[in-house]
């Protein structure tokens, strides 16, 4: 998801969100470590997201 779709959703949501983002970034690196995983390319997006979600939390002050 983009920076304007985040801010579009509820604090809720961006926890939510967050979580989501949080076990699948624990998926991937135990796919990398275990090589399995086909693309790590998904290991520093998945951070950039987790990242975003954060920045957007600390606006909204949530």
């Amino acid at each position: 998801m983009n920076s304007e779709e985040l801010r579009k959703l509820s604090a809720e949501e961006l926890k939510t969100k967050l979580e989501e983002s949080r076990k699948e970034l624990f998926d991937l690196r135990f796919k990398h470590a275990t090589a399995q995983l086909k693309s790590t390319a998904s290991l520093p997006e998945t951070k950039r997201n987790i990242a975003r979600i954060l920045t957007i939390l600390k606006e909204k002050g949530a």
